[in-house]
């Protein structure tokens, strides 16, 4: 049994999209959550299925093993600030401060994904108003870890507003190799009997920084995915290209910040901006 706004979106995902064979389309595959808990809860879940050891707690510890791993030129690994490079290698050792502002005109938007969605489920609480003041932010990284050799599995980055525990974020990061032969970033963030991907494709700016963008064509793009694990076992997918997610990351003065837009048919929905702290 699932809520209606579940089986509704699955059903429009089911129509809309394509199904897949998921050993055609290893780069796109990733943990899907359950009907009954995401947030925390799928952490656990996704370990007891899988039998892994949850490590949490540990300093030092990046969403990239290494930069080298986006499989940038060495030029434009040069290129990239070394704050910057130090924050995906050592994720954990930074704090974050989040402001948010809206387009007003799609602020109803955030509303309605909150309502129906995000509260229920403890995923993607963005804030429906405008920050002005920065919101300290909890950011872990948490290890699942093979019980028989302790590789690491799943790298998740869960974050949670410091002053209310609602988790914003949490999300598996990984890495990923389009057909094209594009190395992309992948964050993966599970729902019910799905999950919703972003994979996001990487450059270096003029000023030194990281660009994450999701911006894509068609299908095998950079882009942004919903996917679907049906009642009889199939696999669905739905390639979502008017959303798009451009993530700024660059060093300014001696201090790390993130510039996140988002984007409905290249319309600006709302815009995230993150200080940095080691």
């Amino acid at each position: 049994m699932q809520k209606f706004q579940d089986w509704f979106t699955q059903q429009w995902v089911i129509l809309w999209g394509r199904k897949i064979n998921p050993s055609e389309y290893l780069w796109l595959i990733g943990p899907f959550g359950e009907p009954n808990g995401i947030g925390e809860t799928f952490i656990h879940q996704l370990a007891a299925k899988e039998n892994l050891i949850i490590r949490r707690n540990s300093d030092s510890k990046g969403l990239l093993d290494s930069i080298s791993s986006l499989n940038l030129s060495q030029n434009e690994i040069k290129k990239l600030s070394s704050p910057v490079i130090d924050f995906y290698e050592k994720t954990a050792d930074y704090k974050l401060k989040l402001n948010v502002k809206w387009n007003p005109f799609l602020k109803p938007f955030g509303y309605i994904v909150n309502r129906l969605f995000s509260q229920r489920i403890n995923q993607l609480n963005i804030p429906t108003q405008n920050i002005q003041e920065s919101e300290n932010l909890t950011s872990e990284i948490i290890e699942l870890v093979s019980n028989e050799n302790n590789e690491i599995r799943y790298t998740i980055w869960l974050r949670k507003f410091q002053s209310i525990g609602k988790v914003i974020y949490s999300g598996i990061y990984t890495t990923c190799k389009l057909a094209s032969g594009i190395t992309c970033i992948k964050a993966v963030f599970p729902l019910p009997k799905g999950n919703a991907t972003v994979i996001l494709k990487p450059s270096i700016g003029e000023k030194n920084e990281l660009i994450l963008d999701s911006s894509g064509r068609k299908f095998g793009d950079a882009g942004f995915y919903f996917l679907l694990n049906d009642s009889k076992g199939n696999y669905w997918s739905q390639y979502i290209k008017a959303f798009t997610d451009k993530l700024v990351v660059s060093e300014e003065r001696n201090n790390l910040k993130a510039n996140q837009t988002l984007k409905l048919w290249n319309i600006k929905v709302a815009n995230f901006e993150y200080v940095i702290e080691k």
